[in-house]
């Protein structure tokens, strides 16, 4: 058990000391000796992990995934087609990964995960849209995904930024009112 205890405990300290060196400067630039040097463990500890720090981002990236289809799980089985508890189930999802959020969203972050988790995004939220706009073409759909999907990823990296000091449910109900109600809402939340 003390072992399984240090396993995690030496992973966490990779993630942790990989993502603040990916805030700063691109995956290229980033060594295994800085890691090993940032986490404080050797780098027989590092490789007895990862194969190199792709993998390390690889894995990273992969439990990233599995978290956010898991937040969208109710999407797949029609337990749910209510936007904001599935927006909130996202946000959230993102605030318990805020340190690859703060390194994927920043200047030297991953384009090709923000895809990957806006198409992950596309093919359930589409499906939602789909039940709660039923009068809507699949082109409308589409094209409202891709606009609303840019407006959260800036929405997010204010979030980010701004240290994620709000609750995942107070930007998911700001998200939510932005989509649905677009400028109205400023006018709207002055009253």
């Amino acid at each position: 058990m003390k072992s399984d205890h240090r396993v995690r405990m030496s992973q966490r300290m990779i993630r942790r000391a990989f993502l603040d060196l990916l805030k700063k400067k691109p995956i290229q630039n980033i060594t295994v000796k800085e890691v090993c040097e940032e986490a404080g463990i050797h780098r027989g500890t590092f490789y007895a992990h990862y194969k190199d720090l792709y993998d390390l981002l690889h894995q990273i990236e992969a439990e990233m995934t599995k978290n956010l289809e898991s937040a969208l799980g109710p999407l797949l089985s029609c337990e749910t087609t209510d936007p904001l508890q599935i927006t909130t189930a996202v946000f959230q999802c993102l605030q318990e990964n805020a340190d690859l959020c703060s390194a994927i969203l920043g200047n030297h972050g991953e384009e090709e995960f923000v895809r990957k988790l806006l198409e992950i995004g596309r093919e359930h939220c589409v499906k939602a849209y789909s039940k709660y706009s039923q009068n809507a073409s699949p082109f409308e759909i589409e094209y409202f995904y891709v606009f609303v999907s840019s407006g959260c990823i800036g929405l997010l990296r204010k979030w980010v930024g701004d240290g994620m000091l709000l609750p995942a449910s107070t930007i998911a109900q700001m998200a939510e009112a932005l989509m649905l109600h677009g400028i109205t809402w400023l006018n709207a939340s002055n009253q």
